[in-house]
């Protein structure tokens, strides 16, 4: 037998890796180096459209799923009197398109309780927050007030104090004291704090469908959204609405107009930039004259831009506001889309659209929105 050293019977035998306190919902996702959805890249009009929207479009995107197929119900957006519509995708219509199953949560005790057990079962938690605890919101609310948002949180660390979270255009990181106070953690238990909505996101029925059949089960679902666009024409009323009261809103100063902004002029002309895209995508799958009508709507999210930059400027000098031609012209670009759309889809429509006409209506529009920059 040979002769072992007594040293080496003495060495203590090493123990097991300790397991990572990380939690994650998708490995492997990291913060670092995360490359946005080409709707949320540097050619995009309105780099964010609204937080919830936003976030379901970076997780399919990571998931390897095409979000533009969840995009139809964008045409239904309306000016509902003081706002815009707050687009979002049907939960209904996630589940159909990619086996995406959305179920609100109870949440009936600390969120970082909530968050450690359903990230652990694979689990995605998608909930309403303060964003003055997130540092990705740095030019806008972080650690300057309070406003809620929605992120969607796809990794923990109790211990270290980090959350992995999707957010408007991205996925973030944060921790320590920005941890704590978005999650509440290690605050006490106050009666009369009420808890934000939230809600379990489960990919574990995720379907992968092939291009043509998720394009030819979102077509339908644009018939479906296109029967729900507003009865009469949003930006007229709209346009309406802003002239009469922008005297007051003016008044109120900038942070007001910001607030007004984001809940009009923002989700106008994000919306229709998405419907403008997912026109063009579908195109690709034998519907061409999709393409027509993406001009209009092309067209209405650079007006938006021009009218958000036009009305921040005289709201800053309390000058008058001269957008009259402006809303005629966004108001007929929605009208010649509308129409074109339904010759598309197969019903009546009065007024030929000619492509050519519209893309140099598109390039003016550019034109005015780069001189208002």
């Amino acid at each position: 037998m040979p002769h072992v050293p007594l040293v080496a019977l003495m060495a203590p035998i090493p123990s097991a890796p300790t397991p990572s306190p990380k939690i994650e919902a998708l490995p492997g996702l990291d913060a670092n180096g995360y490359r946005s959805h080409a709707l949320h890249g540097p050619d995009a009009v309105w780099g964010e459209k609204n937080c919830y929207s936003d976030l379901w479009v970076e997780l399919l995107h990571t998931l390897q799923l095409e979000p533009m197929a969840m995009l139809p119900f964008t045409l239904a957006a309306d000016f509902e009197g003081d706002q815009w519509t707050f687009f979002k995708p049907s939960l209904g219509e996630l589940q159909d398109l990619y086996g995406i199953d959305v179920q609100e949560l109870t949440v009936w005790r600390p969120m970082v309780e909530h968050a450690a057990d359903q990230l652990r079962a694979g689990k995605l938690i998608c909930c309403e927050v303060d964003a003055y605890w997130l540092p990705d919101t740095a030019a806008t609310d972080y650690r300057q007030k309070h406003t809620k948002t929605t992120i969607l949180v796809a990794s923990l660390d109790v211990e270290e104090e980090r959350l992995g979270y999707f957010h408007n255009a991205g996925y973030f990181e944060l921790a320590g004291e920005d941890f704590r106070g978005v999650l509440r953690a290690g605050v006490e238990e106050d009666p009369q704090f009420m808890p934000l909505f939230a809600e379990l996101v489960r990919v574990d029925r995720m379907v992968r469908r092939p291009a043509d059949e998720l394009a030819a089960l979102s077509f339908e679902m644009l018939r479906k959204h296109f029967g729900r666009r507003p009865p009469s024409n949003p930006f007229e009323r709209f346009g309406t609405r802003v002239t009469e009261e922008f005297p007051a809103l003016r008044s109120r100063g900038l942070p007001f107009y910001h607030a007004w902004a984001f809940a009009n002029v923002r989700q106008a002309g994000a919306a229709f930039e998405l419907a403008a895209e997912y026109l063009r995508w579908q195109a690709g799958f034998g519907h061409e004259g999709l393409r027509d009508a993406s001009f209009s709507f092309d067209a209405i999210a650079l007006g938006m831009k021009a009218l958000i930059l036009k009305a921040a400027r005289a709201v800053n000098s309390g000058k008058p506001l001269q957008a009259g031609d402006l809303f005629d012209n966004i108001a007929a670009d929605w009208d010649r889309g509308m129409k074109t759309l339904e010759q598309c889809l197969g019903q009546p429509r009065s007024v030929q659209a000619d492509p050519s006409v519209l893309a140099q209506h598109l390039r003016v529009e550019r034109a005015d929105l780069e001189a208002h920059a």
